[in-house]
């Protein structure tokens, strides 16, 4: 059980590994792809506002203006104020402030705030140091740069900040992760569907391993099953040989009746054959033993020899064991050739496994011995092909199975 349980377990993780491998290649390889893509958009984002605020901070009419700023900054932001509209607009920013030397708002998106202190700290601006990061100001949280404003020599005249709304960057992202998603769900059904694909050769190879593990289980019992009945057959023998070799002759008739009694009350009259005959007396006695009577109608003038003899009793025996009462046996021999009929009122055989009927391991009967089935009529099969023959399977007129062959009489 231990084994089995093993066995069930390793086979269900070989079915599932291809679809566990696939969710969790597409689940990296999003979340990668996620990570890069937000990476992607925020250095994009900062990029962007480094750049306006760099490339304004180096106009020279922001420098002019900065330079000629006193106490009252009204006039520079008549002036600049305008420029820093445009720019917002143009390059996509949610505000730009420039500032004097002081931190004085000299622009800014809200109106009411020019002329104010800037809400966050620009010292190390002025100091001359660049930044660039994310901090909370007067209209949100935004990814900002801030540069400073220089003059001719060098001197630092102002600040200049721009920004991008933290809420408008996650909107980007939002957008990105729109269009990869439908990638990612395609790469996830199609490789799901493969492994599914996978998943099913391999159970169709499991059950075909299954299969043939089966079959080789049935034919080691039935092998180990046919040793044991030889070795009692022989033995068996030698104890008739015994017999007859000293003279006992009515002790070995005796021996043999025990050993398989046969009822000649009604036996075949017309066989003088003697291995047919003797065939036919132990199938009369075989399936007297399992409710059948067996009807015989031969006329062959030749001597029948084993392989029509394994036949019959094959095919015989086979309808007794299926269930018959009533089997009829019939061999007619004809310009050479012996013709050969087995009927039975039995179940007969289903017409979808007519065509399966001579297969090995086929059998429409339960297995009680455990040794398996299925092996006669293959037997029959091989037998009649090898003589160059012909057999079929139909409907008997006793309303179970018949059996026809024919194949070349022996000389």
């Amino acid at each position: 059980m231990p084994h089995w349980s093993t066995s069930r377990f390793a086979r269900l993780a070989i079915l599932l590994l291809p679809t566990l491998l696939v969710l969790a290649s597409v689940g990296v390889t999003t979340s990668i792809a996620v990570s890069v893509q937000e990476s992607s958009i925020r250095e994009a984002t900062g990029e962007r506002v480094r750049d306006v605020a760099t490339s304004l901070a180096q106009l020279d009419q922001v420098r002019s203006v900065l330079e000629r700023t006193g106490d009252d900054v009204g006039d520079a932001t008549r002036e600049l104020q305008p420029l820093a509209d445009v720019v917002e607009q143009a390059a996509g920013v949610d505000y730009l402030v420039i500032t004097d030397d002081r931190g004085i708002r000299i622009t800014h998106p809200t109106p009411a705030l020019r002329g104010g202190h800037v809400s966050t700290s620009i010292d190390d601006v002025l100091a001359g140091q660049e930044f660039l990061g994310t901090e909370r100001g007067t209209i949100g949280t935004t990814l900002r740069a801030k540069v400073p404003v220089r003059d001719d020599a060098g001197a630092v005249i102002g600040s200049l900040s721009v920004g991008i709304l933290e809420s408008r960057i996650s909107a980007d992202f939002e957008g990105a992760l729109r269009q990869l998603l439908p990638w990612a769900l395609g790469a996830l059904l199609i490789g799901t569907l493969a492994s599914s694909a996978l998943a099913a050769l391999l159970e169709r190879r499991f059950r075909r391993l299954d299969a043939l593990a089966t079959e080789a289980e049935s034919m080691r019992r039935t092998s180990a099953a046919l040793r044991e009945q030889t070795h009692e057959f022989h033995t068996r023998l030698h104890v008739i040989h015994g017999l007859v070799s000293h003279g006992d002759t009515t002790e070995a008739l005796a021996y043999i009746a025990s050993a398989a009694p046969i009822d000649e009350s009604d036996g075949p009259a017309e066989v003088h054959h003697p291995l047919l005959r003797a065939t036919l007396d132990a199938l009369r006695a075989e399936l007297g033993g399992l409710g059948a009577v067996l009807e015989t109608a031969i006329d062959v003038e030749r001597d029948v020899d084993e392989d029509v003899t394994l036949v019959l009793a094959n095919l015989c025996r086979n309808a007794g064991e299926a269930g018959a009462t009533r089997v009829r046996c019939a061999l007619i021999e004809a310009d050479g050739v012996l013709h050969g009929e087995v009927a039975d009122d039995g179940p007969g055989i289903a017409a979808p496994a007519a065509h399966r009927v001579f297969a090995r391991g086929f059998s429409s009967k339960g297995d009680a011995t455990g040794f398996g089935r299925g092996i006669g009529l293959d037997l029959v099969r091989r037998v009649i092909a090898d003589r160059h023959g012909t057999v079929e399977v139909g409907r008997s007129d006793l309303g179970g199975a018949r059996f026809r062959f024919e194949l070349e009489a022996r000389t």
